[in-house]
């Protein structure tokens, strides 16, 4: 069989939804299998063992309009799909395999798009589950099993190599306690303040003897800096210096990555990482992170209503609510852990 999955646009959810893709490949080991995903995920998915093809919709580009959407259409035909599983649901894609003739068609029902569906599911309720468990529900009824919940990202030996060179570059040598920092995020009121992450830095540089390290993308470089300039002691800077790949690669080498929910948090859950999440906005029971590593997640009850996606909001007291002092005590009771030292 050849089975199309139409991928969401977000790295985050991507990676949530790399269990139901594994499931998917559990169920059907010899089928073709291939991805429909945006151009700024293709890392994500990039080396995943379980996916033969991955085929780019450059909704900005290429199949802009509609002779591209023609052209992705006529691509899909060519490739004589049997079955189309929309992760997306998105109605414009669920059109597309539509008109791609793909005969079998499976997502969650909306109004709109209800009819173009072969195989429609009742939409679960908002925020009623977590994100893993909405994408393996939605492969159920192929009789794919649930193999495991984890998260999967794959790097290469090039990319392992070069974060060793930058470890060795940076004086980082084996027995240095590592905390990578990652202060970015796709929207501002998930982001914890830049002021509790420059504290933060001091504080593991200062009490932890740690060697920290903020990662990032280039976009998150002026923020870095902003940092920074608010600190006491120097730390390494990994943003604007490592690709995504390479980021997954630095996350695992590190004993601990801190981060707010982001596309970042959950890469390091698909490496095997130990992570201590920071979560304001969006819900711990929703989008926490699923991975081999050991991870806590910090929120706090405030009057808001959680989850909020306000990405208007300037106030942003739900993550003004975590302090640093419940950062550092959730780092030490990861010491205690990797020390073998029961934490209550």
């Amino acid at each position: 069989m050849r089975i199309l999955i139409v991928e969401v646009n977000w790295l985050g959810d991507v990676l949530v939804s790399t269990p139901a893709i594994k499931a998917l490949r559990g169920k059907f080991p010899d089928s073709f299998i291939a991805c429909l995903i945006v151009p700024r995920v293709k890392e994500v998915l990039k080396g995943n063992p379980n996916i033969d093809r991955l085929i780019v919709y450059d909704e900005a580009g290429l199949h802009k309009g509609l002779f591209g959407k023609i052209g992705l259409v006529r691509e899909l035909r060519e490739n004589n799909f049997d079955l189309a599983v929309l992760f997306h649901r998105s109605f414009t894609r669920a059109m597309i395999v539509y008109a791609a003739g793909i005969p079998e068609r499976l997502g969650y029902s909306t109004l709109k798009r209800k009819y173009l569906l072969t195989k429609p599911l009742p939409m679960p309720d908002k925020d009623s589950s977590h994100r893993v468990d909405y994408y393996l529900d939605l492969v159920k009824p192929l009789g794919c099993g649930t193999q495991d919940r984890f998260y999967e990202f794959f790097t290469s030996a090039d990319d392992e190599e070069y974060i060793e060179s930058f470890l060795e570059r940076e004086g980082i040598v084996p027995g240095d306690f590592v905390v990578c920092l990652n202060a970015g995020g796709n929207w501002f009121p998930k982001r914890w303040p830049k002021e509790n992450f420059a504290l933060l830095a001091d504080r593991l540089i200062n009490e932890y003897k740690a060697k920290v390290i903020f990662s990032g993308s280039e976009q998150d470089v002026e923020l870095v800096e902003e940092i920074l300039r608010q600190m006491t002691y120097k730390p390494v800077i990994a943003a604007g210096y490592t690709s995504l790949k390479q980021s997954a690669c630095l996350f695992r080498k590190a004993d601990l990555l801190i981060s707010s929910d982001s596309g970042p948090l959950h890469i390091a859950a698909g490496v095997g990482a130990n992570i201590i999440g920071l979560f304001g906005p969006t819900s711990h029971l929703v989008t926490a992170p699923i991975g081999k590593g050991r991870i806590s997640s910090i929120h706090k009850d405030i009057v808001c209503t959680v989850p909020c996606y306000d990405k208007k909001c300037v106030e942003n007291k739900c993550m003004w609510e975590i302090s640093v002092e419940d950062v550092l005590a959730e780092v030490g009771n990861f010491l205690g852990y990797k020390m073998g030292v029961p934490i209550p």
